[in-house]
């Protein structure tokens, strides 16, 4: 039998649905979204204070759906995005150290896309970082897979799943 260590026993995944948002400090959370699609997910760690978070966004604009917006702001873009970075300033997280990770965006639909959903979802993702001064360290958008990330907040380390295969990536350095 294998000795595990203390933190692998409470260890914790937090799942981060369809346009739904998680952030945490807690060195034991992985926070994990699955199936993304035409969705991006947004995540952002700052070594320092060892905080992530992940947005798992569904549409780029939050004009087509005001109420929608009011009672599930992280399913867009112009309203998730902001409401990452106030949860990632509640846990002491510094702009300043922000390590981001895009992923999703991907045309799955089978024939021609005429709403270009995923395209869009990138180009709105992009957009309000660059009004913030931010950009991604690392990006995996677009084409045509879908994509399972997962956020080791202990580490910032990313796990991504598609159905080809995994890749890691750190946010840690």
């Amino acid at each position: 039998m294998a000795v595990q260590s203390i933190p692998a026993l409470f260890a914790q995944r937090v799942v981060v649905g369809v346009g739904d948002m998680g952030a945490s400090n807690n060195p034991s959370i992985t926070l994990s979204t699955y199936a993304l699609g035409s969705c991006v997910a947004v995540i952002v760690y700052d070594p320092v204070v060892r905080a992530g978070g992940l947005l798992h966004l569904m549409l780029p604009d939050s004009s087509i759906s005001p109420d929608k917006a009011v009672s599930q702001p992280a399913m867009f873009a112009d309203t998730g995005i902001p409401l990452l970075f106030k949860a990632l300033a509640g846990l002491k997280a510094n702009p300043m150290y922000y390590r981001i990770f895009l992923a999703g965006g991907a045309s799955v639909l089978c024939g021609n896309d005429n709403f270009k959903i995923g395209e869009r979802n990138i180009q709105a993702t992009g957009a309000i970082l660059a009004r913030m001064r931010l950009s991604a360290r690392y990006t995996a958008l677009g084409g045509t897979s879908n994509r399972t990330v997962h956020l080791n907040v202990a580490t910032g380390a990313i796990t991504m799943k598609m159905p080809h295969g995994e890749d890691q990536f750190s946010l840690a350095e």
